[in-house]
């Protein structure tokens, strides 16, 4: 079972965790950091036992006193430095009204986009310089994500470019992971695609390809359904977004309501 799979049935529902950056005393006293003691960290045992032996991607403190931020699989938990609690939930700060763990998760997502070479996408680019890119994990039967790909001319025309990675939703295996493959092993991908798209027939082929490696990329990025957009920023759009709505929350930076993805 995957690690998202694992933390969700292990640690159950979520909750909010709230925290006021102005709750500390003006007279606090100020660390000396010649005297400061180093960092604790978690104790990590009854976590690691939980998620059967999975090693975490990274460990920090929290932006909450005894609290440590532990990312495992893609997921960012908060532990107790007992490791006897873990928090799945959003750390919001008063203060400021940030929602510090979104900005987390943006963060991960960028850093595990970075690491991928757009050679290994799907890219449909404007004919000029782009003004934004947009990585977008795509279903070739989802039904928005026909539509969205049908408007691609739109897209390229607001000076968006589309980089696809392939998220079969049903699995590894599947006939929309067989077509996905397929479309990456022909010749002219991006033409492979626009008929997969419109539910054309695409010769059967096979090659080595990054479905399964984009497959589990999505998982681990909390993509649940598609298609999903993700921002330069690292934020995700998890559904169908028109043309002029994307272009203009790319330059206002606002996230609009997106359509809920539905079964073809």
């Amino acid at each position: 079972m995957h690690k998202v799979l694992l933390i969700a049935v292990a640690l159950g529902a979520s909750g909010v965790v709230l925290a006021a950056n102005d709750q500390k005393p003006a007279s606090a006293p100020v660390p000396n950091p010649a005297t400061a003691e180093a960092p604790k960290s978690p104790d990590l045992a009854k976590l690691q036992t939980t998620l059967n032996g999975a090693q975490p991607d990274s460990i920090r403190s929290a932006a909450i006193p005894g609290l440590y931020e532990v990312v495992v699989g893609g997921q960012v938990l908060y532990l107790s430095e007992d490791g006897q609690f873990v928090v799945q939930g959003d750390i919001l700060d008063l203060g400021s009204r940030a929602n510090l763990t979104d900005q987390r998760r943006a963060e991960l997502r960028g850093t595990a986009l970075n690491s991928v070479d757009e050679k290994d996408m799907v890219v449909f680019a404007p004919e000029g310089p782009a003004k934004h890119t947009v990585t977008v994990f795509t279903d070739i039967d989802c039904g928005y994500c026909r539509k969205m790909h049908s408007q691609m001319a739109a897209y390229n025309k607001e000076g968006i470019k589309i980089r696809y990675l392939l998220f079969p939703r049903e699995g590894l295996g599947s006939e929309s992971f067989n077509k996905a493959v397929s479309v990456w092993c022909s010749d002219n991908r991006q033409e492979a695609m626009t008929k997969a798209k419109r539910g054309d027939n695409v010769d059967r082929k096979t090659c080595d390809n990054p479905v399964q490696a984009q497959y589990e990329l999505g998982q681990k990025l909390g993509v649940r359904g598609t298609p999903s957009l993700i921002l330069e920023n690292g934020e995700m759009l998890p559904g169908y977004v028109p043309p002029a709505q994307l272009t203009q929350l790319l330059a206002e930076n606002k996230t609009p309501k997106p359509v809920v993805p539905i079964q073809p």
